[in-house]
């Protein structure tokens, strides 16, 4: 069955009130919560970029079902993966079975450069994105690990270890990417609406090594209930993430997205989100992706109304996806964790 978790955007809200959502969001009914990892946002506008590792712990005690995921990059430049692995290691011991998986990237300039380390092409930022993530899986194993290659670690050991050590999932947007990514990742994430171009993005994993693997899927949506407002908040807030990947990588500062996206129509954000105030299509939409074979589908809510979408999705989505009765959301908005009811 797949799962659906609701997204962790640290680059549109504030550490505190995402906080207050990913509790909404399981009295809502979702069954997990997946975070951004970003030194910066997408846009000045956006205004927000809090330190995602301090988040999850607070979140994780703040709630009592919801698994956690993250995206995070291990290449050396903000994170060694050495410091990354015993991150992991922590959580993943004080809630066992509670983040049972990370997914690695090969980063992006403006949350990578601050460090002043150079900025390299992607063949090398992939290199490194391989090696850094199996230092982590030998330390989240128990093995020491020393190594001098793009990455150096000298007698490096993880103390503090979850008895099952957690997946570290890959993240790719191409078929040549999942197709390598296949051949050493404990599974894969993608992103994406449309289940003909997510298609073959996950057969390319399935064939080259990943066919008992995870497959989990991040769905950057709009809804509100009137369809203009639906692709005004689009276009507001997420056309800056709308650009071509390539482009996206290399851009270093918040600034230099607003500048490249100013050309950006609402009307082109179709291809980046699923834009509807549609609940039934949005529905069918999901699904369509779910019988890909998705583990999970993170829905991100690229707008602002955060709360509305929750309930919306909690009242009429999350059922229909999950074939259950809806819950009732009793929220307390100073933060304090919600008491469950039944429906």
């Amino acid at each position: 069955m797949t799962l659906y978790s609701y997204h962790i955007s640290h680059e549109q809200c504030p550490p505190r009130a995402l906080l207050a959502l990913a509790q909404r969001a399981e009295q809502a009914g979702f069954d997990g919560a997946f975070s951004s990892d970003h030194l910066q946002p997408w846009s000045p506008s956006q205004g927000e970029s809090g330190f995602a590792w301090a988040w999850l712990g607070a979140a994780l005690q703040a709630t009592e079902r919801l698994t956690f995921g993250i995206i995070s990059v291990p290449g050396g430049w903000r994170y060694h993966p050495v410091v990354l692995a015993q991150a992991v290691a922590t959580l993943g011991q004080m809630f066992p079975g509670r983040v049972p998986w990370v997914a690695l990237g090969s980063g992006q300039a403006m949350n990578e450069r601050a460090t002043g380390r150079p900025w390299p092409d992607k063949a090398e930022r992939n290199a490194r994105l391989r090696e850094g993530a199996e230092i982590m899986r030998a330390l989240l194993a128990g093995e020491t690990v020393t190594q001098r290659g793009r990455l150096t670690a000298v007698d490096a050991k993880v103390w503090s270890l979850p008895e099952t050590p957690t997946r570290l999932v890959g993240a790719a947007t191409s078929v040549e990417t999942a197709a390598w990514l296949g051949t050493w990742a404990d599974g894969l994430l993608t992103v994406g609406t449309s289940p003909e171009t997510l298609g073959p993005i996950v057969d390319a994993f399935r064939e080259n090594g990943g066919a008992d693997k995870p497959v989990f899927l991040k769905m950057d949506l709009s809804y509100a209930p009137d369809p203009a407002e639906a692709l005004r908040q689009a276009h507001d807030e997420w056309r800056f993430n709308a650009l071509p990947a390539s482009v996206a990588w290399e851009l270093p500062r918040p600034a230099d997205f607003e500048a490249a996206a100013r050309y950006l129509r609402p009307e082109d954000m179709h291809e980046a989100v699923l834009i509807s105030h549609d609940l039934p299509a949005l529905t069918e939409r999901i699904a369509a992706c779910a019988a890909l074979g998705f583990d999970s589908i993170d829905l991100h809510q690229v707008g602002g109304n955060q709360a509305a979408f929750i309930d919306a999705f909690g009242e009429r989505v999350l059922p229909a996806l999950h074939g259950r009765k809806a819950p009732v959301i009793e929220f307390d908005p100073f933060g304090r964790k919600p008491a469950a009811r039944a429906g």
